[in-house]
């Protein structure tokens, strides 16, 4: 999570670098029962973002949405996504950002959700994003298996096999897992493979 790339943002945002902002985020996200919703998650997914800048209709407001899209993350918690989008929100009313910008960035951090229904080139690109790891390499993606069930370590093996197979053969139901063509075209085939064998080895 580099303070260059945040400082750039809020430059194209036009509103000030909010530093202790940054820092409050760096905080949050190397808590330490995180494994994978760290801030190589972040860097990753911006990586991602960087491919994938001509298809965004709004380059900055996805940016946003994803630094800020898992900064709360408790293990036992249904409304992360929810504190998340609050927290963003509040912080780009703090710095006068227009009403109708933060209700955009709002949804999208709320689309991350994975179950809620998208709406609009952004919302569906974001979820992409967020979803890339699922299409990683094999090495890559078993490793994010085994972050997973550390950050839910506390959850008894037969209740958390049973919820995360549920998950992944959710993903594997979907006519498209990557609704965006370009990231379909580069991750759809491996990202099935990778959910096929993570519900074999559960």
């Amino acid at each position: 999570m580099e303070l260059q790339r945040w400082k750039n943002l809020m430059q194209n945002l036009g509103i000030p670098s909010n530093e202790s902002t940054y820092e409050a985020l760096l905080k949050a996200y190397s808590e330490k029962h995180r494994r994978y919703h760290t801030g190589e998650h972040i860097e990753a997914i911006l990586r991602h973002l960087d491919s994938a800048v001509d298809l965004a209709n709004d380059i900055y407001e996805i940016e946003v949405a994803l630094w800020f899209h898992d900064a709360v993350y408790k293990q036992f918690s249904a409304k992360n996504e929810l504190d998340s989008a609050i927290w963003a929100s509040q912080f780009l009313s703090n710095n006068g950002v227009s009403q109708d910008r933060i209700d955009r960035i709002h949804s999208l951090i709320m689309a991350t959700i994975h179950t809620a229904e998208t709406e609009g080139n952004d919302q569906l690109l974001i979820v992409d994003i967020d979803l890339s790891i699922l299409g990683s390499s094999q090495a890559v993606y078993d490793q994010f298996e085994k972050d997973v069930r550390y950050e839910y370590k506390l959850v008894p093996y037969f209740l958390y096999r049973k919820k995360r197979r549920e998950i992944l053969a959710s993903f594997l139901e979907r006519e498209r897992i990557y609704m965006n063509d370009f990231f379909h075209s580069k991750l759809e085939e491996r990202a099935r493979v990778n959910l096929s064998n993570a519900i074999d080895s559960l």
